[in-house]
């Protein structure tokens, strides 16, 4: 998942709003917080699909990455900023992470919780045939994969959790 901006203070220093399972906000916590004692935030979730709904552009993060560096991810999505408005988090994840501009379609939500990580997320998915500039050096390669070959590609590589429990229902429903 991506920065959402911290400015001068960094990513650990950034702002996370802490929220329960309902998605009502608690309180404010540091992104540090958020990932040392595994507290509960808002997050966003863009599956990006060619324009026939044929593919998913899939990517695998950056080594780097403070939670599942090098695994695959269904989707592009982040940390909420404090107070955003949960599609412009989506439009801003989208943009910073693969360099994409489109307009995106709200497809669900969801919580997703495992050690060290708690989510209440919501889902958008995006349709577009442009190729990602992935600016933000969060993303370390992309591929097109047939959405109908999705669960045996899964299957067979590391690919985050949370994307595959909060996006694949959306992307593999009849």
């Amino acid at each position: 998942m991506t920065s959402t901006g911290g400015g001068d203070r960094g990513p650990a220093s950034e702002l996370v709003e802490e929220v329960d399972v309902d998605g009502t906000v608690l309180g404010v916590v540091t992104r540090a917080e958020v990932r040392a004692r595994g507290i509960r935030h808002r997050t966003v979730f863009i599956a990006v699909l060619d324009g026939r709904d044929e593919r998913l552009l899939v990517h695998r993060r950056a080594g780097w990455k403070d939670v599942w560096p090098d695994r695959w991810d269904l989707a592009f999505g982040g940390i909420c900023a404090v107070g955003e408005p949960w599609a412009e988090a989506a439009e801003r994840e989208l943009a910073e992470e693969a360099g994409l501009v489109t307009p995106l379609t709200w497809v669900g939500e969801g919580t997703w919780e495992d050690v060290g990580v708690a989510e209440v997320a919501h889902v958008f998915t995006a349709r577009t045939d442009d190729e990602p500039t992935c600016p933000d050096g969060e993303v370390a390669e992309v591929a097109w994969v047939a959405v109908a070959d999705l669960p045996a590609w899964v299957a067979e590589r590391p690919v985050c959790p949370d994307s595959v429990a909060l996006v694949l229902p959306h992307l593999t429903a009849t």
